[in-house]
């Protein structure tokens, strides 16, 4: 006997209406991530043509090598006088280096100069110094700036050859780790899933890349390894964010398979929603204790896992469910 047209509606599965349809603001999510892919390459493009840069990516002590002094001040944070980075670099330019076996004193006129805690502390980048160089650097800053708290002075340093390992290695486990990535979800996913997973990996790790080159630009923010660091974590939450959306476009695809593929994501996307934001923003809490609390060692490290993370979850939702339907016409 065969079923009529009613009973076969009656034992087919139902399908929840998506309240929220991604489908319909595709167009101004391809237009807000191409904007944001664009700007990112346009910041690495002019940050490896600027003279003082050369690269990509302002490199930091890590990768160059050099000494880092970090000083503060003898005044309680909100009552330090006003101290603004150009009036310290005038006075570093000015600065007569003494001699140190025999070899020339380093330039220190373009040392990068970070003032923090409202003027109680900074933060001096500059080239390789003797140990006779670094105690004139702070001699100098005590009388022009002072007085200064000789405990909450450090002054580190790293040479060329280890700021070149530190930066082969960053180099390295970031072409491994995402080397890994995409060889894992090709094998264990759809071609075109694993395409569109790693488009979206590339996505969000561009933006947040780009935004460190347009710092870098103006605001003379280097990236040093905890940003390789960074960029390895993004890359790993980028994946697991967007393979959550096609796995259940994958568990669904059987009893949706009369739906067209863009109410199918647009099922997935419903779906995985609320989960996929309450995941975000439990990751990016604790980001913003650090940002806000973490001190300044940690607080561009803090910044790219925001940007990342953020990006990711939007990417997940708004970019690579969208472009499935198109990749799955061909």
């Amino acid at each position: 006997m065969t079923a009529t047209p009613e009973l076969q509606a009656a034992s087919a599965p139902s399908v929840p209406e998506p309240r929220f349809r991604i489908s319909r603001y595709r167009r101004l999510a391809w237009i807000g991530s191409g904007l944001a892919c664009l700007l990112s390459l346009i910041g690495l493009v002019v940050s490896w043509l600027n003279p003082q840069i050369h690269s990509p990516l302002k490199p930091g002590l890590d990768f160059t090598g050099g000494t880092q002094i970090q000083i503060e001040r003898q005044c309680p944070i909100g009552s330090c006088s006003p101290i603004a980075g150009p009036d310290v670099q005038r006075r570093l330019a000015a600065l007569a280096l003494p001699e140190d076996g025999g070899d020339a004193a380093p330039n220190i006129s373009s040392a990068a100069v970070q003032v923090l805690d409202q003027g109680q502390s900074m933060v001096l980048r500059l080239p390789a110094l003797r140990p006779a160089q670094a105690t004139a650097v702070i001699q100098d800053l005590n009388e022009a700036f002072g007085p200064l708290n000789q405990a909450g002075t450090a002054v580190d340093t790293i040479g060329p050859t280890l700021g070149a390992q530190l930066l082969q290695g960053s180099v390295i486990s970031l072409v491994v780790s995402f080397a890994a990535i995409a060889a894992y979800i090709t094998f264990r996913y759809d071609r075109i899933f694993a395409f569109l997973a790693l488009v979206t990996l590339g996505h969000d790790v561009l933006i947040t890349c780009g935004l460190f080159a347009w710092l870098g630009l103006l605001q003379g923010i280097e990236v040093d390894s905890l940003f390789a660091v960074s960029l390895i974590t993004v890359a790993g939450y980028s994946v697991t964010d967007t393979v959550v959306v096609f796995d259940r476009i994958r568990e669904q695809k059987t009893a949706l398979a009369d739906l067209p593929v863009t109410e199918q994501v647009d099922v997935a996307v419903n779906a995985t929603l609320t989960r996929s934001l309450y995941t975000s923003l439990t990751t990016v809490l604790p980001l913003l204790g650090l940002i806000f609390f973490g001190g300044s060692s940690l607080f561009w490290f803090a910044i790219a896992l925001t940007t990342g993370i953020v990006v990711g979850s939007w990417s997940s939702i708004g970019v690579a469910p969208t472009l499935l339907p198109l990749l799955a016409r061909r």
